[in-house]
């Protein structure tokens, strides 16, 4: 039997699934990216750097915060003041505490999941603990949880992936990757491993499936709760 664009291979008989998901965090385990690009292109535009939240969500979606700040700054040609990322970050995480939610499903795929799992998000580890310990996420992956600042190079670089599964002990091969943006998952593509994309967060627009695809994605789905039956569960 022969995979096609919507059997694949951990749908068929005889073919062994992943011995490690993993998940990326923001618009994957919650549903932060809208809040996020919302007072970052407040900020900005405080500082008179016009960008949209939907470029945000387009242009920067699965980079680090640091990444997209040194892109504008090159681009508007001027340096972003003394700790505005700190500030900003500061905004974010008062937003979280009052609007974060979780992404519907998670909890009851975890449950269900019967291979290792863990985190792998272009977050700070400082904000990480702060998201994911609001929606009492923090506790079910801790201590495997792993931050593009503990590698030279962030998502679409395969570094932060390798990095999670040497600290997990599993094959770049055996991995399976859960992403929702483009970087993600030529992230996950360039280390060798499988990726999925989710497009059930808030931000995904019409036509995010078709990008994810192009990028590399393997299969792409929307409800969290399907997971543990796409994977064999």
């Amino acid at each position: 039997m022969k995979a096609d664009a919507t059997t694949l291979p951990y749908d068929l008989p005889g073919m062994i699934g992943p011995e490690l998901v993993i998940f990326d965090c923001d618009g994957v385990l919650i549903d932060s990216e809208l809040i996020g690009a919302r007072i970052e292109a407040a900020e900005l535009g405080r500082i008179g750097i016009l960008v949209a939240e939907s470029e945000i969500l387009t242009r920067f979606l699965g980079m680090t915060a640091e990444a997209m700040y040194r892109a504008l700054e090159i681009e508007h040609r001027r340096a972003l003041p003394e700790g505005f990322a700190a500030a900003v970050q500061v905004e974010i995480d008062a937003a979280f505490e009052r609007d974060l939610e979780v992404i519907p499903g998670i909890h009851e795929a975890l449950d269900r999941l019967r291979m290792a799992s863990c985190v792998a998000s272009s977050s700070t580890l400082a904000r990480l603990r702060h998201s994911l310990g609001l929606t009492g996420l923090y506790a079910r992956f801790a201590p495997h949880v792993f931050s593009a600042e503990q590698v030279a190079r962030g998502k679409p670089a395969p570094d932060l992936f390798l990095h999670a599964a040497a600290a997990m002990r599993c094959a770049p091969a055996r991995c399976l990757v859960i992403e929702d943006s483009i970087s993600g998952v030529r992230g996950a593509v360039a280390a060798g491993m499988r990726v999925w994309g989710f497009i059930g967060g808030g931000h995904c627009t019409d036509g995010h499936d078709a990008r994810l695809r192009e990028a590399g994605a393997e299969r792409v789905f929307k409800d969290m709760s399907d997971l543990p039956r796409l994977l064999g569960c």
